[in-house]
């Protein structure tokens, strides 16, 4: 199975429903307010540039984790 892809204007309510081991990454960089409603409904886009992060940066370091974490769940079987 394909590890999930996320994109710019993926929501950050249906990123962490994808994986909710994504939370550190996001608190990592600062944004914290991940349990408010409001957060629920922005892009990564939108929630990256209010925290002046590059959404393709961050977009890919998800990419990259949802692949890892789906590798080593393929090796688990």
């Amino acid at each position: 199975m394909d590890a999930p892809q996320v994109e710019k204007d993926t929501m950050i309510g249906e990123l962490l429903e994808i994986d909710q081991n994504i939370a550190p990454i996001l608190f990592g960089i600062g944004m914290h307010c991940l349990g408010c409603p409001a957060s629920q409904m922005e892009t990564i886009e939108e929630a990256a540039m209010v925290h002046g992060i590059n959404p393709e940066d961050l977009v890919t370091e998800i990419n990259k984790f949802l692949a890892k974490e789906n590798s080593e769940a393929q090796a688990a079987e």
